[in-house]
């Protein structure tokens, strides 16, 4: 049974205080597991986002000139209040995400992953001292903040992308501008409380929310010195391209479709739990999920598929509500059809169907954006279903003959996120590691996706621009390198015209 909630109307975070829209454009933020909208949320002009930008780069000097290690005392206030209000964030992740509690609360341990790292961010920008590097002069580099730099976050990680994308940048003193996803705003809203709370200065963090106005106002700002995006990879394209127009320093991640090799000496029992929880956790709605299992010899394929087949028969799909569900909703009805109809196309093409996700009673009666776990054999490369990436749970099995074929079939993908290799062959994973041109890259790691310590990028179409996500290019991102050379004369040194060019052997 379920309870129709108040729906709610939203602010802006701006200069410290939740502020009004006044565009009188909203959006709707839907309930994904019971399809109610439970709230609407405020569409920023232009305008607004112009002075929102204007707010923050008056807030930025303070903060810049501010020590580092009163910064990183903030961050570590920030961070303990996120453990002290777990309970609720997830609360809050599951009713506007439709994840289930544990993977919310999987989703925000990882998210104090970045915090944690910021904190750390006074050694990470230390700068490097030489002496008389020649004629007794000195040179040293030093970091400092941008200025006003922004995020644009996707839906599918509510507090995990924001976080990895601002906490260093926050940390290293610039004024962060967050423009999260108009389907999930109430996580952006409820964090920016907490950096008021932990003493964050106003107007150094910001949410701005919004659609292709306010991302456009960001990309052609002059103030807005960097941008971080994560997003599909269309528009991941666009963010990279505007910006760089605008000469911002951008990094922009796009989508992935990403594959697990099964060796023939893998265990594939062990194999198949591991699929099941990479492709169909929080209903695939993942950047790194897996896409793609990738069985080496036809006996492996026909004993894994087996295996599967009973393994994801038993999944239960449902609401974050019921304690038992492994995972719930999509996002959105749009998103519903969308992965619907993928799966009717890959049926057009000949496909075979092993689980069919589109039967499940709580699919055809829940107004709920379900979709059921699905898995389709005997799927080809040229394939919409293959070369496409499917944001929910429908999953493909691509047969293979040999390791050589697997890596090559890989490689040929525009897309290059992650990828995995299940094998107990030394020789196999270290071939596969060499050769494999994706970004991050996993042995008998179902996920890839690397501790915050790490930096996060995938290659080709999954990454526009040279900057990470997580790890310390984080720091190197937002910050920019100034380098000093100085002599102090004293009144008895000779001066004297040099005319040729300086070098170290003066």
């Amino acid at each position: 049974m379920t309870t129709t909630q108040a729906v709610k109307v939203l602010t802006h975070f701006i200069g410290g205080e939740m502020v009004e829209g006044t565009s009188n454009r909203f959006g709707d933020v839907y309930n994904p597991s019971t399809g109610e909208v439970i709230a609407k949320v405020p569409l920023a002009t232009a305008e607004e986002t112009h002075q929102a930008i204007e707010t923050a780069q008056k807030a930025f000097p303070e903060w810049r000139d501010l020590s580092v290690g009163k910064r990183a005392d903030i961050i570590l206030k920030f961070r303990n209040l996120l453990t002290e209000n777990q309970d609720q964030l997830t609360q809050i992740i599951c009713t506007e995400s439709g994840k289930t509690v544990d993977d919310a609360k999987g989703e925000i341990t990882r998210a104090l992953e970045s915090v944690d790292l910021a904190i750390g961010a006074p050694h990470l920008v230390k700068g490097e001292y030489s002496v008389n590097v020649g004629g007794q002069i000195n040179a040293y580099s030093a970091k400092y903040p941008l200025g006003v730099v922004a995020a644009i976050s996707p839906f599918n990680f509510p507090i995990m992308v924001p976080l990895a994308q601002t906490s260093m940048a926050v940390a290293v003193g610039n004024a962060v501008i967050l423009k999260a996803s108009e389907k999930v705003p109430m996580t952006a809203l409820f964090i920016s409380e907490l950096w008021k709370k932990a003493g964050l200065p106003d107007g150094i963090w910001t949410v701005i929310n919004g659609d292709k106005d306010a991302v456009n106002e960001l990309l052609e700002n002059p103030k807005v010195q960097a941008i971080s995006f994560v997003g599909s990879t269309p528009v991941a394209q666009y963010i990279y391209e505007t910006g760089s127009k605008y000469g911002k320093r951008v990094n922009a991640f796009g989508g992935g479709k990403n594959n697990m090799v099964v060796m023939p000496d893998a265990n594939l029992t062990q194999v198949a739990d591991a699929f099941i929880g990479a492709a169909y956790g929080a209903a695939s709605q993942r950047c790194m999920a897996i896409s793609t299992i990738i069985p080496v010899g036809e006996e492996t394929a026909d004993q894994l598929v087996a295996i599967l087949k009973e393994k994801i028969n038993a999944l239960k799909v449902g609401s974050y509500t019921e304690a038992d569900t492994d995972f719930g909703p999509v996002i959105s009805q749009q998103s519903k059809e969308a992965v619907l109809n993928a799966i009717a196309r890959g049926v057009e093409e000949g496909v075979e169907v092993v689980c069919d996700g589109r039967d499940l009673d709580i699919v055809i009666q829940s107004k709920g954006f379900f979709v059921g776990p699905t898995l389709l054999d005997k799927v080809k490369p040229g394939m919409d279903i293959y070369e496409q990436e499917v944001f929910g749970p429908a999953r493909n099995v691509v047969r293979v003959s040999s390791l050589e074929e697997a890596i090559e079939l890989i490689n040929q993908h525009e897309l290059a996120n992650g990828v995995t290799i299940y094998t107990n062959d030394g020789a196999a994973a270290r071939k596969f590691t060499t050769e494999i041109d994706v970004g991050m890259v996993g042995v008998n790691v179902p996920i890839p996706i690397p501790v915050g310590y790490y930096n996060f990028a995938g290659f080709k179409g999954s990454r526009f621009g040279e900057g990470h996500m997580f790890g310390p290019d984080q720091a190197r991102f937002f910050t920019k390198t100034k380098t000093v050379s100085e002599r102090w004369p004293t009144e008895t040194t000779v001066s004297t015209s040099t005319f040729a060019f300086p070098s170290n052997n003066e």
